[in-house]
């Protein structure tokens, strides 16, 4: 679905009932607003708080994090290199609001097999994971949106010539992005450009 959807969603989802946000060949991505929060989570404001859970085959639903989606994007590039900057469009129209399953055509010429995740849960986890940090994100932001924390570091992971040691160095100790992969897209920055555009950055 669109980013406009999803957010009413998400916004709109009663607690503890999980809502499918897609299923595919046994994968399938759901939500749910738990009541009650952890003692971890106690900063957070539970209306704005929800939980995204991913179930395969016939194994224990469980909880993705970040790292499962940049290791995937990671694995691509380096199965794929010539595919980095169709792989960078398609998660930048996720991100300015596009369906993640109708821009997966961007990427069907690509065989992948190096990858974590089927390429179309990578998609729709990525706009969770932006919803997440737009709706649900309990401490003060640097970023407005609040996703471009999310989003510059997909950028990174896809486009930046690290080594996987070094990038996820930087990304476990909760280090930003480089303004480089997120300023034209940030309102709290002086070159923030309301008309900026998919791969702007290149």
């Amino acid at each position: 679905m669109v980013y406009e959807e999803l957010e009413k969603l998400l916004i709109e989802l009663p607690f503890d009932t999980p809502k499918t946000i897609y299923s595919s060949n046994k994968q399938l991505l759901f939500v749910s607003r738990p009541s009650k929060l952890s003692r971890r989570f106690s900063n957070y404001v539970p209306e704005k708080n929800f939980q995204i859970w991913l179930k395969q085959n016939d194994k224990a639903a469980f909880r993705p994090n970040h790292f499962r989606l940049m290791i995937d994007l990671y694995t691509r590039v380096r199965e794929f290199p010539n595919s980095k900057n169709d792989l960078l469009l398609a998660f930048d129209k996720i991100f300015y609001g596009e369906d993640p399953i109708a821009v997966q055509h961007i990427l069907d010429k690509y065989d992948y097999v190096q990858s974590i995740n089927p390429l179309d849960i990578s998609l729709v986890l990525a706009q969770l994971f932006i919803a997440e940090q737009n709706i649900g994100f309990g401490r003060e932001s640097k970023y407005n949106p609040r996703s471009l924390y999310i989003q510059g570091w997909i950028r990174t992971f896809i486009d930046a010539d690290y080594e996987i040691d070094q990038i996820l160095s930087r990304f476990t100790h909760n280090n930003p992005p480089k303004a480089d992969y997120t300023k034209q897209d940030d309102k709290n920055h002086s070159e923030f450009n309301i008309n900026a555009y998919p791969l702007w950055y290149k």
